[in-house]
């Protein structure tokens, strides 16, 4: 039985209370603002509300939402090993244990034999293994648990690390001694992200954020001391830019990242002297972004100084001001250097062009350079690279019908090991699946880079389709292959993924993120709607059987998208949507407001940026139609996108079109944040709801018939180059 064919539901109402606000000459009224207040006392009431009407409206889905969490666990080694990464004496590695929602980290001689369950058999630890940290364990009298950042001392004796146990992202930072598995009596409160120790073992740098959740200190803690006593090292004033720290790969130096939008600057400190102020590598510059490693008494650079797509710069450490800044690799207009990492010898980079990723292994003091290529639709990434003495460089390749594999490349060789490759229980075979690289037209000319899987007995003709896109920050979306949020459910049903590389991100370089942002912010929106039109022209889909689906900033993508064009979707997903923008850019007291302006612009200060972003708000611009249905997640503690912007956009979208209001549903997690569950039995049920409302929008919810030894025609599998 669909929706349609239930009696109908009487969704939640929300009391009206009219608030002007006024900008620039403008007068709006928000009849939900004061949704923001989280003491009033019509709020828990009305998420509560929200939450027992959308179970109700969703009941009938409970056989298919228990099918699909029964086939993602089904395609899931529940009890699983990570490949152990070397550092120094020891082996690092991470395992599940079926029935546990949470890792444990741990840690084995280098010279011990791989881990059981490593190479595909069950097992549990074995007389080798040390636990680092068992997360399990931390969870206990939990709702809510994310360990959230870790850092190893240089002697690997202790670990500190930080969790999170109400999802809104303050830590409480300890630290371990791992020999016998008890915490030191240190306890930081309040802290952020970014850990680091000095070289002596003692002494641990951390970050504390401001009142807009903004990191902006650095903190020195002498272990065993008060945290009274912590001293602050640097204070970073400008609210545009967050601070961070770590280590460089050699350990050498503590390195401090101060980064806008548009702008960065990094200080360092002698790991050896940790009571040294943080010294000044390249002052910052508006609009040049530069990120470094350090190599034998030279800073390794990549920035687009005079290089939009950004280019490899070497300088000395001694005086590495931009003068002193020698190019190693220029720019290339159609490659952009995304990553840097370094080895003894070698600068690795992580590359980005034609919406495919690739490595480069560039020799610092000369000689070949190799490369190493994905097939189009397909992705290469480094791997844990753990080491900066060492002649061997891990890295993984996957699409998102590939699971991920996992090489070893000898450098002075060239010879190529496979490690390892992520096995999928109950029978999965790529060669099944098909993935493939297709461009829809956009409305200024553009052409925008899409990736599909389908499975490769998919009945000819239109049929369902499944549309993802997020579009902003640079973030690319990559086709990888992602047990947690398994595409494999949607396939089996004869639904074609497509992920929508529009502008926002970086898949096409630099020069793809600026045209999708401040007030060319309109083209990732039209980039979303052409790729949903070029599925229905070219016979994959209809609009009635299309569903989008994006999450915070990807929540904005489909919310001002559906707004172009409702009769586009069938459905729409929008988690922890960001869709009160113009609201929320105007108000300096929301956490991260005024950080995110070089992002979306100032409306509170420019005119031009307050007229751009109300134009395109999801909120603000709301029809008097009939709209697709529609499920909306948000999260009470989230510091990113504040509950209240999907809660009052579901409101508004209700009372815009009264015929239909139940088609619109809210569910917001009580006890988690921006990032859902954090438990991953949790997450994959919520995941298996998700897909439970799409499938049933687009009427897909029937597997399809088994497969009779079909093959793939084009793009299955995800293939590899190494060249030199």
């Amino acid at each position: 039985m669909t929706t349609q064919d239930r009696p109908s539901l009487k969704p939640p109402v929300a009391e009206r209370r009219p608030h002007v606000i006024e900008a620039h000459g403008d007068r709006r009224t928000d009849d939900w603002y004061w949704v923001r207040e989280r003491d009033d006392p019509a709020l828990a009431p009305l998420l509560e509300a929200e939450n027992a009407y959308t179970d109700a409206a969703t009941a009938h889905l409970e056989p298919l939402v228990d099918a699909l969490y029964g086939e993602i666990l089904a395609r899931t080694r529940l009890s699983d090993v990570s490949y152990p990464a070397p550092r120094g004496e020891w082996a690092y590695y991470v395992r599940t244990v079926e029935g546990l929602q949470h890792a444990i980290s741990c840690r084995r001689p280098r010279s011990a034999p791989l881990p059981p369950g490593v190479t595909g058999e069950e097992g549990a630890g074995d007389a080798d293994e040390v636990v680092v940290l068992d997360e399990n364990a931390l969870a206990a009298g939990h709702d809510y648990l994310v360990v959230s950042d870790r850092a190893l001392s240089p002697d690997q004796r202790l670990l500190a690390y930080a969790i999170d146990t109400t999802g809104y992202e303050l830590m409480t930072v300890r630290i371990r001694d791992i020999e016998s598995g008890e915490d030191l009596i240190d306890v930081i409160e309040g802290a952020y992200y970014g850990l680091c120790f000095s070289a002596d073992n003692s002494t641990l740098f951390y970050t504390r954020p401001d009142s807009s959740h903004r990191p902006y200190q650095l903190w020195r803690h002498r272990l065993g001391t008060p945290t009274t006593e912590d001293v602050m090292v640097f204070e970073e004033p400008d609210e545009r830019f967050f601070l961070g720290v770590g280590k460089s790969k050699d350990g050498t130096l503590v390195l401090v990242q101060l980064e806008s939008s548009l702008t960065s600057e990094w200080r360092y400190i002698p790991a050896e002297r940790p009571e040294a102020e943080p010294a000044l590598l390249a002052p910052r510059r508006h609009g040049v972004l530069y990120a470094v490693e350090h190599h034998h008494g030279e800073v390794v650079i990549i920035s687009n100084d005079g290089a939009e797509n950004f280019a490899l710069f070497a300088a000395p450490l001694s005086d590495p001001t931009p003068s002193n800044w020698r190019i190693l690799l220029a720019e290339r207009p159609d490659i952009r250097i995304e990553d840097l990492d370094v080895i003894d010898g070698y600068a690795l980079l992580e590359e980005r062009g034609n919406a495919t990723t690739s490595i480069r292994l560039f020799p610092l003091a000369g000689g070949s350079e190799q490369l190493i290529e994905a097939e189009e639709a397909a992705c290469a990434f480094l791997g844990p690279n753990l080491e900066f003495e060492t002649t061997r460089v891990r890295y993984e390749t996957t699409s998102l019908v590939e699971p991920r594999t996992l090489y070893e490349l000898d450098l002075e060789t060239s010879a190529r090991q496979l490690l390892r490759r992520v096995e999928v229980p109950g029978g999965y075979d790529p060669a099944n699946y098909v993935t493939a690289r297709r461009f829809a037209t956009s409305g200024d000319g553009t052409k925008v880079p899409l990736t599909l899987a389908w499975r490769a007995d998919r009945p000819a003709g239109p049929g369902p389709a499944y549309l993802y896109g997020y579009g902003a920050y640079g973030a690319s979306s990559d086709p990888v292959f992602n047990p947690g949020r398994p595409i494999h459910t949607l396939l089996d049903r004869g639904v074609v993924y497509v992920i929508a590389h529009v502008r926002g991100g970086e898949e096409m370089g630099r020069r793809w993120y600026l045209d999708g942002k401040l007030e060319n912010k309109h083209h990732s929106f039209e980039d979303f709607l052409a790729a949903a039109r070029y599925l229905v022209s070219e016979g994959y889909t209809t609009p009635e059987r299309l569903v989008a689906h994006g999450g915070s900033a990807g929540g904005l993508l489909v919310g001002a998208t559906v707004n172009l064009d409702p009769s586009a979707f069938g459905a729409i997903i929008a988690e922890v949507p960001f869709v009160d923008c113009l609201t929320t850019m105007l108000d300096t007291s929301i956490p991260l407001t005024t950080n995110e302006w070089e992002e979306w612009g100032d409306p509170l200060s420019d005119e031009k940026a307050y007229n751009w972003i109300k134009a395109y708000s999801p909120y603000d611009n709301v029809k008097a139609t009939r709209y697709p249905r529609m499920l909306v997640t948000g999260g009470l503690s989230d510091p990113r996108v504040g509950y209240f912007e999907p809660t009052k956009w579901v409101q508004k979208l209700r009372a815009a079109h009264e015929e239909n209001p139940e088609r619109v549903l809210l569910r917001m997690e009580l006890a988690a944040g921006h990032f859902g569950p954090s438990g991953r039995y949790d997450a994959w049920r919520k995941r298996a709801f998700t897909q439970g409302f799409a499938l049933d929008a687009i009427g897909a919810g029937e597997r399809i018939a088994p497969l009779e030894e079909a093959q793939a025609e084009e793009g299955g599998v995800a293939g590899l180059n190494t060249t030199s």
